[in-house]
């Protein structure tokens, strides 16, 4: 369960990692909950109309949201999201490769035993293992 309390906003490398990469013309985006306790609260705020809307600017598409089973992650699929995709893209990034680091520093709202948690393991250490 999601702790009660006050929240704070932090980035959503604090509580996972995240990957990415292009299906044509479509972007997948997997998201991996750093731990299982966390998946709830990404669940809830990580929502596909968040997601569509955190990428308004690249994808005109639906996003659709798909749970992984025993990974504790939710994989994003961003339909109409590379403009043509590989070879047919003038885009600077036309596999995607880029998408899941630009997700990465979407805001959520964390609990503040959370937060502190992440705080004493260090951002900086959390940010590397993102990579």
């Amino acid at each position: 369960p999601i702790p009660d309390g006050p929240r704070v906003t932090c980035p959503l490398v604090a509580l996972a990692c995240a990957r990415s990469g292009d299906k044509g013309d479509d972007e997948n985006i997997g998201v991996i909950a750093r731990k299982p306790e966390y998946l709830a609260l990404l669940r809830q705020q990580l929502t596909p109309k968040a997601v569509g809307q955190y990428f308004a600017h690249l994808v005109t598409g639906e996003v659709e949201c798909f749970e992984v089973p025993g990974l504790n992650a939710l994989n994003f699929l961003m339909h109409d999201a590379l403009a043509g995709g590989g070879v047919a893209s003038l885009r600077s990034d036309p596999l995607g490769k880029s998408f899941a680091q630009m997700l990465l520093d979407f805001p959520l709202l964390v609990p503040i035993a959370w937060a502190e948690e992440v705080g004493r393991r260090g951002m900086n250490e959390a940010a590397g293992a993102a990579m």
